[in-house]
């Protein structure tokens, strides 16, 4: 499916929505494919990873749709790479009552993106934290370390049961292969393989996280790249990473020895 995927509400209540902000209408190749997430909770907007300059331009027309940028308030980024964050200091200019969370080990890195004021930033500790909302919610953030960031947060919506997974459960789609949601986690399995195997820092790390993850009641897993997982596909994600061999565990074939 290589059809722009719209905004689409995967999780919508009366006063509590969450949305998946679709995808650039056409492919470009060697271009990541990112996924970009925006919460709205009563008046209170919240966005996930809103990417990096390239696709700033499709992320803030999508929000403008179905909320005054004013009116975000809290943007999260799981990490530093520049597909996640590089966009930061155009959001910080086009929401000017947003706060940005991010790990606190990256703070230093943000004037590389532009960002000299850091009187807007709020760091994450490594133990994470949660973000509070004016209502009187919050989201949990849940550490992800070396899954693949040395400092990556992990967001939990305990409203919509939505865990969004920032690099964990990414997939990397073929010209013209993607689609939105996990219909066949067999078949999806050889997109998400490769990468994992490559990028998570070892199978303890998996283990440590889904061990965390299975304390919440999750739903939904939305990831940064790829498709989004429901229903089974929840547990079968989390029964394959938690099996997975990866980094560490597979250092003489990454070596070629």
């Amino acid at each position: 499916m290589s059809d722009t995927v719209k905004t689409t509400a995967i999780y919508e209540s009366e006063n509590h929505k969450f949305f998946f902000l679709g995808w650039e209408e056409k492919e470009e190749g060697g271009v990541v494919q990112t996924n970009q997430y925006f919460v709205i909770n009563g008046n209170e907007g919240t966005l996930l990873d809103p990417g990096g300059v390239h696709v700033f331009p499709r992320v803030l027309a999508n929000v403008s749709e179905i909320l005054d940028v004013g009116k975000i308030k809290h943007i999260f980024f799981s990490h530093q790479d520049p597909d996640v964050s590089s966009g930061v200091s155009l959001w910080l200019s086009a929401a000017p009552n947003a706060r940005v969370h991010i790990s606190g080990l990256w703070t230093r890195f943000l004037p590389h993106f532009g960002v000299y004021n850091l009187s807007r930033i709020d760091p994450i500790p490594d133990k994470g934290g949660e973000i509070r909302l004016s209502s009187g919610k919050s989201f949990i953030l849940i550490p992800a370390h070396f899954l693949h960031s040395p400092g990556q947060f992990n967001l939990y919506d305990p409203v919509s049961k939505i865990l969004f997974s920032g690099d964990i459960g990414a997939a990397v789609f073929p010209e013209g292969k993607r689609y939105p949601f996990v219909e066949d986690f067999e078949e999806h399995k050889k997109f998400m393989e490769g990468f994992h195997k490559r990028y998570m820092a070892s199978s303890q790390f998996c283990k440590k996280w889904v061990d965390t993850v299975k304390k919440y009641d999750v739903q939904i897993i939305a990831p940064q790249h790829g498709a989004i997982f429901r229903g089974e596909n929840v547990k079968k994600f989390l029964d394959w990473f938690y099996g997975l061999k990866c980094g560490s565990d597979l250092i003489d074939e990454i070596y070629g020895r």
